[in-house]
């Protein structure tokens, strides 16, 4: 039987209602398990502010001499009655593959949730400690990393990460899913373009920005609050270099906001914001850079946007799956030996970076496509909208850092996003769109 499917539109923006739609169709025993399966999910939330100064990642090397407001693991954890999915999103600004992998590996291994169902985003606040190996970084700004690493808080961000899974896996509870979309302009595009074409890091108001907000709730069979996921694209810089205080930015202060006012935990997935920033951008204090303003700018549209969300169900299906992209490397970019894994050269001697993709489709209405990514916002934006599924969303950040991944036509400005933190070259962004959508059509004609 199908449930309807409400739809609003505003002149401005769309904001979706669903129930998914349930397909009749012919089932295997493993289907059958899914459709009467209940529906679990749970979250759990985790201190993870250090108790002493830490090297901060992003801008120069700099260390912490306070904390502003504390960031936290929030995890998600869901069970379709065949699979069970782990979203994690932590206020870290990046994190390297091989952490991602070194954590991965002890995931599946004690709970059994293997790579493909564990994802573990950043919300990319450039106000937070370093965590693990520099990876890419390093190759690109060697001059920040010669400092010793926060080895001691790594292992304790590890260790609160396993444990908050571990209580979300053993809380799961009957729970209900829904899905919307809101908007906001609490970002800008940051590619300042010069009258000679060339780029700088700055302000754009004529350039490309993504403000739609993704939303995914999930409720308790009562009908209250258990999780709210918030996908939106904006950089973590409205505190810049000059700051000392630990803070999970803009990011943060939204998702401790909202989770006031609907009681219940937020985690804030960061979008393609390679070239989107605040728009109020690298302050040296709280006060000047307006942080709490984005508790209005964002927060507020957030909320207007779950209060839209009218339609859930209990009837979930989960499809995980990936792909790795394989496109040129930069020629003279140095590689991290512990990311040995992420790239491959070919028998004529050319050097590859091995991009990977990873894909979780909820019924046949939405589709998550996640990277390891700063991503240039006009490619998901166009995946989006040439995707088959009406509700297609971008994590970026996820499962590690393989640097920035700009447009094809960005080469011609050159800038910080082309020519210092990107290891590909300029038909990186049509091999993975050619890439996303091909799995995303194939995806959409499959049943379960």
């Amino acid at each position: 039987m199908a449930v309807k499917k409400l739809f609003v539109v505003s002149f401005l923006f769309f904001i979706a209602k669903v129930g998914f739609t349930q397909q009749p169709r012919a089932s295997s025993s493993l289907e059958d398990k899914s459709l009467s399966a209940i529906f679990l999910a749970s979250v759990s939330k985790v201190n993870i502010t250090p108790e002493s100064p830490q090297w901060l990642l992003g801008y120069g090397p700099r260390k912490s001499s306070g904390i502003h407001d504390s960031i936290y693991h929030r995890i998600v954890a869901m069970d379709d009655g065949i699979n069970k999915f782990v979203l994690v999103s932590s206020d870290i600004c990046v994190l390297s593959p091989a952490e991602y992998d070194r954590i991965a590996t002890k995931i599946e291994n004690k709970y059994g949730v293997g790579p493909l169902n564990f994802w573990w985003t950043v919300t990319h606040t450039h106000s937070a400690p370093e965590v693990g190996p520099p990876g890419l970084p390093a190759v690109f700004m060697g001059d920040r990393y010669q400092h010793e690493a926060n080895s001691a808080y790594t292992t304790q961000v590890a260790e609160k990460l396993l444990k908050g899974i571990s209580q979300a896996l053993e809380n799961l509870e009957p729970a209900r899913l829904g899905v919307g979309w809101g908007f906001s302009r609490a970002n800008i595009n940051r590619r300042a373009i010069n009258v000679d074409g060339k780029a700088s890091l700055g302000m754009n108001p004529d350039g490309a920005v993504d403000r739609r907000i993704g939303l995914l709730r999930l409720d308790r069979e009562d009908g209250g609050t258990l999780a709210l996921i918030s996908n939106y694209a904006i950089h973590g810089t409205v505190l810049g270099g000059e700051n000392l205080k630990i803070s999970g930015d803009a990011p943060g202060i939204v998702s401790e906001y909202v989770e006031k006012k609907i009681g219940a935990p937020v985690l804030f997935i960061n979008g393609a914001a390679g070239n989107i920033a605040p728009i109020y951008s690298t302050y040296p204090t709280p006060e000047s850079g307006h942080l709490k303003q984005f508790r209005v700018l964002l927060g507020d549209k957030i909320l207007e946007a779950n209060q839209n969300i009218l339609s859930t169900t209990n009837v979930v299906r989960l499809n995980s799956g990936a792909t790795v992209v394989e496109t040129p490397r930069k020629i003279g970019l140095g590689w991290p030996s512990d990311l040995v894994n992420y790239t491959r050269t070919t028998t004529n001697g050319k050097k590859m970076v091995r991009l990977p993709v990873r894909f979780l489709k909820i019924n046949d209405d939405v589709a998550i496509w996640s990277a390891p990514l700063e991503l240039f916002n006009e490619i998901s934006t166009e995946i989006r909208n040439r995707s088959p599924f009406p509700f297609t969303f971008y994590f970026g950040y996820t499962n590690g850092w393989l640097g920035y991944l700009p447009t094809a036509s960005a080469w011609e400005h050159g800038g910080y996003e082309v020519e210092t933190v990107c290891p590909f070259t300029p038909i990186a962004a049509k091999n993975l769109t050619e890439a996303v959508l091909g799995y995303l059509e194939g995806e959409a004609g499959k049943g379960y």
